[in-house]
């Protein structure tokens, strides 16, 4: 069967059956399941659907939106939309803690970092409060868009204080070797995962569509004497990432 055969009305509309963009839309993604659609084929441009399919082309980009959301299609200025190429989700547990390099390594998979800020500054109310600061202390700040497998996956910003983290020029790669290497490797940790919707800066970053789904981490961790040692915020990919906790039964 042809694209332009599958997408005729006749073998799937309803006028009884739901919203016309959510039938669209779940046509479209029944033909990426059956391979109609390959990863990287592009889809016809809106006109032509709302020919094939005789409906408007308000719906049609509605429906096309609603795949971009749930990461299924990309768009690219210029280009067209696009079947996403079909990656491997990755999984982190939730009840070690470790850097994004060391678990990328794990997985066999190389690291590289597009640095966003690195350097000292004054801190922010926020890192002053969760460092535990005088209010003329400095911190040392990174942030930047990690990547593996040539894939953005996550920005990250972390504030430390600067006693624990002096220079921030050192980190190139793992934030966790470099205070390993000054005895200042935090121990334990503290984190909030909040649902988000990415905003255009971050899924530019992200190579994502604006309003994507990802995920807000926020994490106090802490050295072994019990002093706050670093305060990260961090934004993941919705659509690479499965946090997994282990529970067990409370006495």
């Amino acid at each position: 069967m042809t694209l332009n055969e599958f997408l005729k009305p006749e073998g799937w509309f309803g006028r009884e059956a739901g919203p016309r963009y959510v039938q669209l839309r779940r046509r479209l993604e029944e033909g990426i399941e059956t391979g109609l659609l390959p990863p990287n084929s592009s889809l016809p441009p809106e006109r032509e659907i709302a020919e094939l399919t005789d409906l408007s082309r308000v719906t049609v980009r509605k429906a096309i939106h609603e795949l971009v959301k749930n990461g299924i299609i990309i768009q690219r200025q210029g280009s067209g939309s696009f079947v996403c190429d079909a990656q491997p989700r990755v999984e982190q547990s939730l009840s070690h803690l470790t850097s994004f390099t060391e678990d990328m390594a794990r997985r066999g998979m190389e690291t590289t970092s597009r640095w966003l800020e690195r350097g000292v500054f004054m801190p922010s109310p926020e890192e002053v409060v969760a460092l535990g600061l005088t209010a003329d202390a400095q911190v040392a700040r990174i942030y930047r868009l990690r990547e593996a497998g040539g894939r953005p996956l996550a920005l990250e910003r972390a504030a430390l204080p600067l006693d624990v983290l002096p220079n921030p020029l050192e980190v190139t790669t793992s934030l966790y070797d470099v205070l390993a290497k000054g005895g200042q490797r935090p121990v334990r940790a503290v984190q909030k995962i909040s649902a988000i919707n990415l905003e255009p800066t971050e899924a530019d970053l992200l190579n994502v569509a604006e309003g994507t789904a990802g995920l807000s981490i926020q994490r106090t961790s802490y050295l072994n004497s019990g002093r706050v040692a670093e305060f990260t915020r961090s934004i993941y990919r919705g659509d690479a990432y499965d946090f997994v906790a282990e529970l067990r039964l409370s006495n």
